[in-house]
């Protein structure tokens, strides 16, 4: 049995593959969207939804950035239950030595058109009255915000649908091939392109892409409004989020429009199970309180993981696959899947249409060499 045929078929309505959708159905292309459980599920619904301007590499920054500028235009159309809000980031400064890092970073926001700000212990403090005395100080990045991603996933489809797209849910992906995909009950689903944005079972559908699955674990409390008004991230994230082979904890955490806090992080490879590390959970509890002591009077209503698709260099796969010319990808985001999804769309459509994007696309092909992977 056959379906279609389409200019693009997408695999994959975690938020990546939606915006994915949206974009090249704005473009007139005639677009459908397979998604095997639920709009806005995976790394998409078990993230904290933080749009966040990240300088772990000039690429990197690079297209956060470029990603939390299309948020930041598209804020008036976000729906209520989005949940868009401009709290900031405050990357929190442990000591003196942390402080010149945050120095550094701050001119390399502010020379790059990010304003950000220097908080000294004082302001800190007055800034994040909860935090504990002690820290050195901080920098505040006015610009980033939080969402709830799930709805936004929802939205972009929405979008995609109202121009045309057609949404398989749920339906199963067994194979991609010249003539499109093919289905788990026989059917094919002709398409001149296919974009492969399933996430961590991205590798199973192109064998030999560098895609790893990261497991992470998050907390959420009780309503306490107020508790905390930032994104509070300590300096030290940084260093645990560049470890490609051992497992981290650190300080971070989200407050919400309900009153709640998410609280994470954690991350873990070489991990399929899905269940809830007593011992991690712990590690992470216990790092925040190191960094709000009230903490531990707080309540917490639920506790979960997720799977995120890591990359070796820390940088999605955005483009074509080499030796597979109908073949595209937008996948291996880990934790910043959210932040770049609107970005990863537009650079993937671009593309698809052969036209200059705003940034420059290299570092994202799929036919690099990740400067790890060689090193």
């Amino acid at each position: 049995m056959r379906a279609g045929a389409y200019d693009v078929v997408i695999v994959g309505a975690g938020i990546v593959g939606a915006a994915c959708a949206w974009a090249c159905a704005s473009e007139g292309l005639r677009v459908a969207v397979i998604e095997a459980d639920i709009i806005g599920g995976g790394a998409t619904g078990a993230g904290m939804g933080h749009l966040v301007v990240m300088d772990d590499s000039k690429a990197q920054f690079a297209l956060t950035r470029y990603s939390r500028s299309l948020w930041q235009q598209l804020v008036t159309e976000l729906p209520g239950d989005v949940e868009y809000e401009s709290c900031g980031t405050i990357w929190v400064a442990a000591d003196q030595e942390e402080m010149e890092a945050v120095r550094q970073k701050k001119e390399f926001y502010e020379t790059r058109g990010v304003p950000a700000e220097m908080l000294d212990a004082k302001a800190l403090r007055m800034a994040e009255p909860n935090l504990r005395e002690g820290l050195a100080g901080g920098l505040r990045v006015p610009g980033d915000a939080v969402i709830y991603a799930p709805c936004a996933a929802r939205f972009f489809i929405e979008r995609a649908q109202s121009r045309g797209a057609e949404l398989y849910l749920p339906r199963v992906v067994t194979g991609i091939t010249a003539e499109g995909v093919r289905l788990n009950d026989g059917t094919v689903i002709a398409a001149h392109r296919v974009v492969n944005a399933a996430g961590t079972w991205s590798p199973m559908l192109t064998p030999g892409i560098e895609v790893k699955k990261r497991k992470g674990h998050l907390v959420i409390t009780e309503r306490y409004a107020g508790f905390v008004k930032h994104q509070l991230v300590e300096l030290g994230y940084l260093k645990s989020a560049h470890s490609m082979t051992t497992e981290s904890v650190a300080f971070n955490v989200q407050p919400r429009r309900t009153g709640q806090m998410l609280i994470g992080s954690s991350r873990q490879f070489d991990m399929e199970g899905k269940g809830v590390d007593a011992n991690i959970l712990r590690r992470m509890l216990g790092r925040a309180a190191e960094f709000l002591p009230g903490v531990n009077r707080l309540s917490a209503i639920r506790s979960w993981t997720g799977f995120r698709a890591a990359t070796p260099d820390k940088l999605p796969l955005i483009g074509p696959w080499p030796g597979h010319e109908n073949l595209f990808l937008a996948t291996g985001h880990e934790g910043l899947g959210i932040t770049t999804s609107l970005g990863t769309a537009k650079l993937l459509v671009d593309q698809l249409l052969r036209r200059t994007s705003e940034i420059p696309i290299a570092p994202y092909l799929p036919s690099r060499v990740p400067e790890s992977v060689h090193a």
